[in-house]
Formats: structure tokens, sequence, C-alpha cells
């Protein structure tokens, strides 16, 4: 199973960072505009083709958002599944919270406390 999740993770993150790329390589919708003002010429016709690249890198960065859409669903499915070996965060704490003068070398512990209290202890006194 945990090779199947470090797989999904892998496929999660290379389709993130390859969805950056082509996201910021395409041209946005505005960009057609600063062209007829007097701006550069596209490169992306000669690089793909007559038609452009806008339908290749638009169907490209669909189908890596799909992947990395799916591969999130399943680290969230997968992720969720319980564990044998993994326990609650109570069940790993020591059973008495060490006191300060514990964790100082040299210096001698507190008396303990006595296990119960006193006859009369916790009662308010008759006036």
């Amino acid at each position: 199973m945990n090779i199947f999740l470090t797989l999904l993770l892998a496929v999660q993150l290379l389709s993130a960072l390859v969805m950056i790329g082509l996201i910021l390589v395409q041209h946005g919708k505005g960009a057609d505009a600063g062209a007829s003002l007097g701006g550069g010429s596209s490169g992306a016709a000669t690089l793909f083709g007559a038609s452009g690249g806008s339908n290749f890198m638009s169907r490209s960065t669909a189908i890596l958002a799909t992947l990395f859409l799916s591969a999130t669903l399943g680290l969230a499915y997968f992720g969720q599944a319980p564990q044998a070996e993994a326990g609650t965060v109570l069940e790993t704490l020591p059973a008495a919270p060490p006191t300060p003068a514990d964790q100082i070398p040299g210096v001698p512990a507190p008396p303990a406390a006595p296990a119960t209290a006193p006859a009369g202890a916790g009662q308010i006194p008759a006036q």
C-alpha cells in the first residue's frame, strides 16, 4: 500500500509541475488584442503547426488537470484508511507528565502525594 501511495504522490507532483509550466507558456485570451496593437508575433504557430498551439496546449492542460484531480482524490481516499499500527495521540502519552523538577538533573524530586485524602478533606467545616 505504501508503494501505491508513493506512486500516486509522484504522479500528483509531476502533473502539477508540468501543468504549471504549460499554463505559464500559454497565451491568455487578451494576448490577441495586444498583438493587433503592435505587439510581437506569436511563435506558437511555427512550433505546433498552422493551427497554432492553443488546441494542443489546452488539451494537454485539461488532461494533466484530470490526472492531478484523480491523483488527489486517490490520495485523499487511501489516506483515510485505518492503519493497524497507528494509535491515537493519547495512547502515546506517558501515564503521568514529567514535572519540571524531573527534567533538571541533580534536583531531588518532590515527595509523592498521598494516594488517599485525609479524613474530612473536601468538607466544609461546621461553625
